[in-house]
């Protein structure tokens, strides 16, 4: 195994410094263990920390866009959570070494003539690089920013150097983000990037709702919940392996793969890492993850087979 690998599909990193950004929020440098430069970035991405408790978790990337030396991601203790936020707060401490994943971006930043960037606490991870890429590009930005109080909100010191750009809505003394100041920008041409808690996000779906097309787009925590929808067994035919697996009702397509012995790549197994996307070469994808967009789900030509399912009663996939 070469000296900057980890487990297979992974890197070893070792943590090169913890800072508290918030209450309840540390953020973390990571650098390549060999000491090599980093996998490319851009922002939008995130990774997938290997934790020593056998937990994978996925982290935004927040760094300057492009720093290769290290990776900065933020970590907010959720006590509540699956345990992976728990075990960095608890254990990780700098000098450990551990593995990482990616990066991979399902939230890519694209061109635009301005820009409205909309996160809820622990959402302005993604943000932040995009931040500094509008600012570096000359563009026309503003960042709406909201938390329960001002303490739990973080990187605050590093957004005040941007001025009246920079709108803090802390809900216990200035209340929820006003949505409704969104729509003349977006009316003007701007795209809207947001990252935070489900209810957020859900406003922002429904404000968009006479929006130009594509002008959202979303960062989710976990997949929507969506309405109760009848699981129905589906043939997947896997045309590079000339396989064809017998996926039950009751078990994910991923799952049946696995069992079948035909590898796939997986991670939070919640439709939110991407990184069991696969090609779609025949029948209609079920969508039920929380990444691609409406026209992107209505092109099925990919799927993300750890949560969706079929319409069709067959799939072939590029597997």
């Amino acid at each position: 195994m070469a000296p900057n690998a980890g487990p297979a599909g992974s890197l070893d990193v070792v943590v090169r410094q913890l800072r508290w950004e918030a209450d309840g929020v540390v953020s973390i440098d990571l650098a390549s263990a060999a000491g090599n430069p980093l996998p490319s970035w851009a922002p939008g991405a995130h990774i997938d920390l290997v934790l020593p408790n056998g937990l994978e978790r996925q982290y935004s990337l927040c760094g300057p866009p492009g720093e290769r030396s290290y990776y900065r991601i933020g970590v907010r203790r959720e006590r509540a959570s699956r345990g992976g936020s728990e075990y960095v707060h608890a254990f990780l401490r700098p000098g450990q070494r551990i593995s990482i994943k990616g990066p991979r971006n399902n939230f890519g930043f694209g061109p635009a003539g301005s820009y409205v960037f909309v996160a809820g606490g622990i959402g302005i991870t993604p943000i932040l690089p995009m931040v500094r890429a509008a600012e570096a590009q000359g563009a026309d930005w503003q960042l709406f920013f909201g938390g329960r109080t001002s303490a739990s909100m973080p990187f605050l010191d590093e957004l005040g150097g941007y001025g009246k750009r920079v709108r803090c809505h802390p809900s216990d003394t200035a209340g929820r983000i006003p949505l409704a100041e969104l729509e003349r920008p977006v009316e003007a041409g701007a795209k809207v990037y947001a990252c935070g808690p489900a209810s957020l996000l859900s406003d922002l779906d429904t404000a968009a709702e006479n929006w130009p097309a594509e002008a959202l787009h979303l960062e989710r925590f976990k997949a929507p919940q969506l309405a109760p929808a009848e699981n129905k067994p589906v043939e997947v035919e896997c045309a590079a392996s000339k396989k064809t697996v017998s996926v039950g009702a009751d078990e994910s397509i991923v799952n049946a793969l696995d069992k079948a012995g035909i590898p796939t790549v997986t991670s939070c197994r919640s439709g939110i890492c991407g990184s069991c996307e696969t090609k779609v070469l025949d029948g209609v994808p079920d969508h039920r993850d929380g990444i691609l967009s409406a026209s992107e789900q209505a092109a099925g030509d990919r799927m993300f087979i750890c949560v969706s399912r079929a319409c069709t009663p067959r799939l072939v996939l590029d597997l």
